[in-house]
């Protein structure tokens, strides 16, 4: 299984997502082609309700702690609870250009 499926899977599963949009965006930074190293995360349910973001962050990295041991180098993440999503007009920001490791 595709590292971006694992995430995918194991969000799924953990937070019952109304929303969830998982990117590889590996190809922005400088890592050899085909690589799933860097990744955008949108998330959005109601378990993220009176939560404050750092424990949003930490629940995400808690369910994805395998990962982030070994395959995943960087997440960007936006975790969201459906009032904030749609005040948001369902969209999250683009992840800025990598500056580093020569793609400056």
């Amino acid at each position: 299984m595709q590292v971006q499926q694992q995430i995918e899977q194991k969000l799924r599963d953990a937070f019952a997502p109304l929303h969830l949009e998982v990117e590889n965006e590996s190809h922005m930074h400088n890592v050899p082609a085909g690589s799933e190293s860097h990744f955008k995360i949108v998330l959005v349910t109601e378990q993220f309700d009176g939560k404050p973001l750092l424990q949003r962050h930490r629940a995400v990295n808690s369910a994805l702690s395998t990962e982030l041991a070994g395959q995943i180098h960087a997440l960007a993440l936006h975790t969201m609870t459906p009032n904030e999503w749609f005040e948001k007009g369902g969209a999250a920001p683009d992840s800025p250009p990598c500056l580093g490791g020569g793609k400056s």
